[in-house]
């Protein structure tokens, strides 16, 4: 063999031998060396670590669903399998001790094993909404790891597949949480404050505005753009602060997203700023932004129709349900035995032979009537309603139980009526009866 042939022979051997110590050295230094189990396991120990690594603990703002729920405050603090929770699902922001666990499957997860806080927002027999009858808050007390983001713990929902991040919590998030619940009533709106709320955007060139009407049970509110032919809606979560709320999702302005508003005490308003002028703002009005003459189907002379609001039904999710009216339906029921509770209430309006009159409905059957004389306020563009005596049928309880209720619709200054653009189980058109003067709003549908 010539000399020449046997160089070249001894240079590929050579560099063989560099590639195969090469690969060799990158197997061992690789983290794929490392077996399935092994790998999980490490992942284990980093996630563990990492919940016992804050001082104050973690701090997780969960929308469980953020298109028909608001957000929920929670607080957590792990050592050595325990876990000290609080949150502001209600007026009990105490701390509570419970155990979670880190589970190894396809990934590795946090799992709070014992009952604590997060599990109110999973159990399907607490539901704020009808809609949600049997899935409860649409919450989860799983969270698959996927690692971390700027000193966060980025978990999905085991099963939505959902985002959610621990963020490190101060001191004060745990003091904070019974301040955030004071927050609601603002949110709500104070009662002496005007009755009527809108959201107004302000892209710097352009100010738009949006009926805003907020549910407190599901943590959600509903605005719609008052222009005319515009669909464009607003629809947010809400999840209180010490200072004021955030959103989600965000109210977008231009082509900017706020998604934190401060209140202001002196106005009752939710203030949100972006740059270049871009603002949003929930604030009052001393009456609806737009009046229709949606009242007039009301007065005498038009043709029989009702309206009726049922207990237990799609109606009672209507967001334009006030407080009020739900707090005085509760009410009503509270002093009635099982089997007379109040069931429906219905509105009939110029009947051929009985005129127009409120039916009281109860379990048992029976009804009280109201019978009521109809005149317009054609500048207000209201109805109003006036006492002509009473009726009843069966065994009805007394007067007292349904007055409160009663008396706002007979309200002195007269009633609006609103046609909602949304619909609730079926395809009946929904109405809202408003009062003038108190916050007072029961959404029927017309049958």
């Amino acid at each position: 063999m010539k000399l020449k042939n046997i160089i070249n022979y001894l240079l590929v051997a050579l560099l063989a031998i560099q590639l195969v110590s090469c690969d060799n050295k990158e197997s061992l230094d690789s983290p794929f060396n490392a077996t399935p189990t092994e790998r999980l396991n490490a992942r284990e120990k980093e996630l563990d670590d990492l919940l016992a690594s804050s001082e104050f603990g973690w701090k997780a703002v969960y929308f469980t669903d953020n298109t028909q729920l608001g957000g929920f405050t929670h607080l957590f603090k792990f050592k050595d399998g325990k876990v000290d929770m609080a949150s502001d699902f209600d007026n009990d922001t105490s701390i509570f001790a419970s155990e979670y666990d880190i589970v190894l499957g396809s990934t590795v997860s946090l799992v709070f094993t014992t009952k604590n806080r997060i599990h109110l927002l999973s159990d399907s027999n607490s539901f704020p909404t009808a809609a949600l009858r049997g899935k409860g808050y649409k919450g989860d007390f799983q969270f698959l790891y996927y690692g971390q983001d700027n000193g966060q713990i980025i978990f999905r929902t085991n099963r939505t597949f959902q985002e959610l991040r621990f963020v490190k919590a101060t001191a004060s998030d745990w003091t904070d949480l019974a301040k955030s619940r004071l927050m609601v009533a603002n949110v709500i709106g104070e009662s002496t404050r005007p009755l009527f709320r809108l959201l107004e955007t302000n892209d710097g060139t352009k100010i738009s505005q949006f009926d805003f009407t907020f549910t407190s049970n599901s943590r959600f509110a509903t605005s719609n753009s008052i222009e005319t032919g515009s669909s464009l809606t607003n629809n947010i979560g809400i999840a209180y602060t010490p200072t004021g709320i955030t959103v989600s999702p965000a109210v977008k302005v231009g082509n900017q997203e706020l998604t934190t508003f401060t209140y202001d005490p002196a106005t009752g308003n939710f203030n949100a700023t972006g740059t270049g002028g871009v603002t949003a703002s929930i604030k009052y009005s001393a009456k609806p932004l737009v009046l229709t003459d949606d009242y007039k189907m009301f007065l005498p002379g038009n043709p029989y129709i009702y309206f009726g609001y049922f207990v237990g039904d799609y109606i009672e999710d209507a967001p334009t349900n006030s407080d009020l009216f739900v707090s005085l339906l509760n009410q009503a029921n509270t002093g009635l035995p099982v089997g007379k509770k109040l069931t429906d209430i219905y509105v009939y309006l110029n009947h051929p032979t009985l005129g127009s009159f409120i039916n009281y409905y109860f379990e048992n059957g029976s009804f009280i009537r109201h019978y009521v004389v109809i005149t317009e306020d054609a500048v207000n563009k209201k109805v109003i309603l006036t006492d002509d005596g009473f009726g009843a049928g069966g065994a009805y309880p007394p007067l007292s139980f349904i007055r409160p209720i009663d008396a706002q619709l007979l309200d002195t200054n007269g009633i609006y009526v609103k046609k909602e653009k949304f619909k609730l189980g079926y395809g009946n058109d929904v109405y809202t009866l408003t009062a003038s003067q108190n916050p007072f709003r029961m959404s029927v549908w017309k049958l």
